[in-house]
């Protein structure tokens, strides 16, 4: 089976990989010729645990392969998979300029049947609109003859965990609408498939819509802690033992319920407005959905205004140390990250930051570029020199145990703003420290 992965983005590069390693003979086809000659050397263009071995290992095997050529990814190929990017518009809507293009070209250098397989993130509906725009290009053609399928094959991939996700899916959501297309998406997934049954079939729009509503649903779990973070705070109990409390009930468990300053990342933000801009388009208040979203944006700015009150709103001048860049562990991803929304409110207010992350550093000079109220150190305790107080924006294992001896002699004010709630405040007391946590009593 030979298969034809459009964007090399990272979905597309981690199922195009793993996909390779499985057997398959898999080219990648990708717009941006100086990315695409970038993997032909191997050399990643993120950074994903795993994956630069597996991109390398299979290339090198013969059965991985990169181009601009969308004639070489189509032709004699049945699987054609579109994973590019689906940003949000102006209006919070996916913009399917990207997958409709791709649609454009399959159906340009189509020579025999293909199944067009969308693994993008996708409003519901646009299956159908692939299908038509598909047909109405082969119409143009004169070759009606040709015979394709469109189907939904959404992924649920977590930043840091992907290639294993990839290889080791928790379930695989298939939506078709012939029985042929789903033969050969099961044929596909078959070694995925062989410890237990994974694979769900469903109609196109409700493989669409699972997608949004597994993001959604998690991303309500995290806004959902957050307010009752808040609301901890102001009644004197800890977030923390609530946590505890409700996530042994097994209807509820300990995923998703950690309070934090809130959810970053390209999905969850994305999605949350996606959907609810699809619900508008059909008349449906999504009351829930549009909750979720502003109690994000709300949350974001959680730590800046303790840092404020802490300060007595006295911060400019002043100099904050920053523990983590991305918007979470394991990933070099700063889309919509709460590190954003703290730099740019202190700026702004007139402090400076001096920051590190072990895996963000270039992608924050990407975004910033360079700026005097900017300094990114190579490492977390070289960020605290002629700080003021330090903030804790990610929680990545190296930040676990800092010596916090080490951290109260080299701040100005001994004080540390825990975003993720990663430290005992009992531990940090001892030292000297005041901490700021999220959902704690102040100073606790």
């Amino acid at each position: 089976m030979r298969i034809t992965v459009f964007g090399t983005g990272y979905v597309g590069l981690v199922q195009a990989a793993v996909l390779a390693e499985t057997g398959y003979d898999v080219v990648c086809v990708d717009i941006d010729a100086a990315r695409i000659e970038r993997l032909k050397r191997g050399e990643i263009t993120l950074f994903e645990p795993g994956l630069d071995r597996l991109v390398q290992e299979n290339s090198a095997a013969g059965r991985l392969h990169f181009t601009t050529s969308a004639q070489e990814g189509v032709s004699g190929r049945e699987i054609q998979m579109i994973a590019v990017g689906t940003p949000s518009g102006e209006d919070g809507s996916a913009d399917l300029k990207h997958v409709l293009a791709v649609a454009d070209t399959i159906a340009a250098h189509m020579d025999s049947r293909k199944v067009v397989v969308i693994k993008s993130t996708v409003p519901v509906g646009t299956g159908d609109r692939v299908r038509h725009r598909i047909a109405d290009r082969l119409k143009e053609r004169g070759r009606q003859d040709l015979t394709f399928d469109v189907a939904s094959n959404p992924e649920f991939l977590k930043e840091g965990s992907a290639v294993e996700d990839c290889k080791k899916p928790d379930r695989i959501i298939i939506g078709v609408s012939e029985p042929d297309t789903e033969r050969t998406l099961r044929e596909l997934y078959a070694p995925f498939n062989r410890n237990r049954e994974k694979i769900i079939v469903m109609d196109v729009r409700s493989a669409e819509l699972t997608k949004y509503a597994a993001n959604c649903m998690l991303a309500t779990r995290i806004s959902f802690m957050n307010e009752i973070a808040g609301l901890a705070e102001m009644l004197g109990a800890d977030i923390e033992r609530v946590r505890h409390g409700i996530g042994s009930d097994p209807r509820i468990g300990y995923q998703f319920i950690y309070p934090g300053i809130g959810y970053g990342g390209s999905c969850f933000p994305k999605d949350i407005r996606a959907l609810i801009r699809t619900a508008d388009e059909v008349g449906f208040d999504a009351a829930v959905l549009k909750s979720v979203e502003a109690r994000n944006e709300r949350q974001k700015r959680v730590m800046l205004d303790k840092i404020e009150r802490h300060f007595g709103g006295d911060i400019a001048g002043r100099t904050f140390a920053l523990w983590g860049l991305a918007f979470k562990p394991e990933t070099d991803d700063m889309r919509e990250a709460p590190s954003r929304v703290i730099m740019e409110g202190l700026w702004q207010a007139g402090a400076r930051v001096r920051a590190h992350d072990p895996e963000a550093f270039r992608e924050c000079r990407r975004i910033y570029g360079e700026r005097p109220d900017l300094v990114l150190c190579p490492s977390r305790d070289a960020t605290l020199d002629g700080a003021d107080a330090l903030i804790v924006a990610t929680e990545w294992k190296g930040f676990r145990v800092p010596d916090f001896a080490a951290i109260r002699a080299a701040l100005k004010e001994p004080v540390i703003f825990d975003g993720r709630n990663m430290y005992d405040p009992a531990i940090v007391a001892r030292h000297g420290l005041k901490l700021y946590g999220i959902g704690r009593p102040a100073e606790c």
